[in-house]
């Protein structure tokens, strides 16, 4: 069977990112994982994690969003102009218009505020996440 495709994407310093790989790749689900930085520092951050593909910037988003099964990171991946501007419209459209399934993170920065989500830490995210794509990739093997 083939494997699943999931998109890491982040921005700024890339934490968000890098703890996505480090728990996917800890979980030992079989998806293939490309991370995509909105900027360098992004990039490195996921590619130091462990990430085994990766690209920066505006086109790795829109190129990679289009085959993705799976999009996931912080919810400002899909609101333009967010993480202090990295996030062009042009990148929010291509993951709010991708097919995939969206895993996005409710992190209450840059004036994003969830409404009604309880503000979980990072671990308790990244366990939610994981959750999510352990039951994901078991339905498409059933």
């Amino acid at each position: 069977m083939k494997k699943k495709k999931l998109l890491i994407v982040d921005g700024q310093g890339g934490g968000i990112g890098r703890q996505l790989v480090e728990a996917v790749l800890s979980a030992g689900l079989e998806i293939e994982i490309t991370a995509v930085g909105a900027n360098a520092a992004a990039t490195a951050a996921m590619l130091k994690a462990g990430a085994p593909q990766a690209a920066t910037g505006e086109n790795a988003v829109v190129v990679c969003a289009r085959t993705a099964d799976c999009i996931a990171g912080p919810v400002g991946i899909a609101i333009a102009d967010s993480l202090l501007g990295e996030i062009t419209p042009r990148m929010a459209l291509a993951i709010g218009q991708s097919p995939a399934r969206k895993l996005l993170l409710p992190v209450n920065h840059c004036g994003n505020i969830i409404v009604g989500v309880e503000d979980l830490s990072l671990r308790r995210l990244m366990g939610e996440t994981v959750r999510l794509l352990r039951e994901w990739t078991a339905e498409s093997e059933a």
